[in-house]
């Protein structure tokens, strides 16, 4: 008895000291997804609404969008966000999207993927990105993604832009949709006038672009 107990105790820290390599979002996320929950309103919004932020030494503002929508189950529009496989055909301007096998990260719970966009007038946009499945806060169902930098780094920039930093998120709940994100290219990848449309022209569109792209996936969630 005591020594199955100790058994099964060790298995458990022993899962423990695995987790944190796997699930832990760097500091930056936790900061970002902080902000966004921290933005939540105590009351249900009636409107389509959307703030931004500045984050020190970014060229692109964080911004959050939340829109009204009945009928979605936030189960059910978590499991399509997590099905990266599919965004192509579902999701604007996606060109390839596919999972990409990482010891690191489990499906369905973390996924490490491979995404490349075909931007109008702008061309292609291309990142290896980890989408986490975050469960349950303040009563939402979330999920968010981050940029893997070294894995975006080795990408063959014939391809299209690299991204210098990417994340987002989506919620689902209480009767709304949630989508935010922070992105920019990097720099020696993208022309002048490229990175001008890509970091102060994406911020002055971000506002109609989050709810397209949050009609979009509730679409989608509703097939």
């Amino acid at each position: 008895m005591y020594l199955r107990l100790r058994l099964v105790l060790l298995g458990l820290f022993g899962l423990l000291w695995v987790l944190p390599a796997q699930a832990a979002a760097p500091a930056e996320v936790q900061t970002f997804l902080n902000d966004i929950f921290s933005r939540l309103p105590a009351q249900a919004v009636g409107e389509y609404t959307f703030q931004s932020w500045q984050r020190a030494n970014r060229p692109t503002s964080e911004g959050f969008g939340l829109l009204p929508m009945a009928g979605i189950n936030p189960e059910k529009l978590i499991a399509r966000v997590m099905d990266v496989n599919h965004y192509k055909g579902n999701i604007a301007y996606v060109e390839e999207c596919r999972a990409v096998p990482d010891a690191r990260f489990s499906p369905p719970a973390t996924v490490r993927f491979y995404q490349r966009l075909d931007l109008p007038m702008l061309g292609g946009v291309q990142h290896t990105l980890v989408l986490v499945d975050g469960g349950t806060r303040q009563g939402y169902r979330y999920a968010y993604w981050y940029l893997l930098g070294p894995e975006t780094e080795s990408l063959d920039p014939a391809n299209g832009a690299r991204s210098a930093y990417s994340m987002g998120a989506w919620i689902a709940g209480n009767g709304v949709i949630g989508y935010a994100l922070s992105n920019a290219p990097r720099r020696e990848d993208v022309s002048w006038a490229k990175w001008q449309a890509m970091t102060t022209g994406a911020d002055m569109s971000a506002k109609p672009v989050v709810k397209a792209n949050i009609e979009g996936m509730a679409a989608w969630a509703r097939k």
